[in-house]
């Protein structure tokens, strides 16, 4: 983390016997220590009220299976990062963004001394040091690099506030009038950095899937009109249904190596010598 220009590290951890989360901060002389640990709650969502949101989202049949006590929607420490991850992500896999969000952190990232300890090297970009970065040099598609160079130039010239300042509308109109940034980004930017707990990205791909519950996905506008009754909470129900989409992925996975376990004991089985089924004349089993 950098705090008033001075790189830091925080190290949060979930503690078990007191089901409460440890903050460690490591810095020089950190003046805002109450600053930090505020930001480090919206990090983790600490500030939402589980009971409320739970008792609306659950009695959803679609969403009951994803939504459960505790839910949270996670944060960023900063929002243009985030931002840019965002747009990174776009169209490619989760392993494929990391990637190249480590490309260019490495190549545009400030260096930092006396953390290598943790992994720590650099920190990330910041809207000045991307105004006219060469992002294509690091693997990004030619729109893609040149979106990100928009974004930092509106939020190094101040054109685009990113904080939480302005209300949902808002800030979704003003991340869209960035060259290239479009709904799904906006939403999520506002969903995972401003922590909008109505932010939805209807146009999701998961969640369109997630929404169908095995029929195919529905369309967007579909997915915002069964989304109707989740407001406010629809950001919360949009993990419930990412949660809900990967329990099926498990799910489906476990099935199928269930599956070949038993198909493999079925032909280990009928396979053995003296059995009647998978013998040739002789009386000796065939091995394929």
């Amino acid at each position: 983390i950098e705090v008033d220009g001075r790189p830091g590290c925080i190290d949060v951890r979930h503690d078990l016997q007191t089901d409460a989360l440890l903050m460690r901060i490591e810095g020089p002389n950190f003046d805002g220590l109450l600053a930090i640990v505020e930001r480090a709650r919206r990090v983790f969502d600490l500030s939402a009220d589980p009971l409320t949101i739970l008792g609306q989202l659950a009695a959803d049949p679609l969403l009951r299976s994803g939504v459960r006590l505790g839910i949270r929607v996670p944060g960023a420490w900063d929002p243009f990062e985030l931002a840019v991850r965002a747009i990174l992500g776009q169209q490619i896999s989760v392993k494929g963004a990391t990637t190249i969000a480590g490309r260019v952190a490495e190549k545009f990232g400030r260096p930092i001394d006396g953390w290598s300890g943790y992994g720590l090297t650099r920190l990330s970009p910041k809207p000045v040091d991307l105004v006219d970065a060469n992002l294509e040099s690091v693997g990004l598609p030619r729109a893609r690099a040149s979106t990100i160079r928009s974004l930092a130039r509106a939020v190094a010239d101040c054109t685009l506030q990113l904080d939480a300042s302005q209300g949902l509308e808002d800030v979704v109109t003003r991340l869209c009038e960035v060259p290239g940034l479009g709904g799904w980004t906006a939403q999520y930017i506002a969903m995972r950095a401003f922590g909008e707990p109505d932010a939805f990205p209807s146009s999701d791909l998961g969640l369109r899937k997630a929404a169908g519950n095995g029929h195919g996905p529905v369309s967007p506008k579909e997915l915002e009109r069964m989304a109707r009754k989740w407001r406010p909470w629809r950001a919360y129900a949009a993990m419930a249904l990412w949660n809900s989409s990967h329990q099926s992925t498990v799910n489906s996975h476990q099935s199928s190596v269930d599956s070949r376990q038993s198909e493999t004991r079925r032909h280990n089985r009928t396979s053995r010598p003296g059995s009647t089924r998978g013998s040739d004349s002789h009386g000796k089993s065939q091995h394929r």
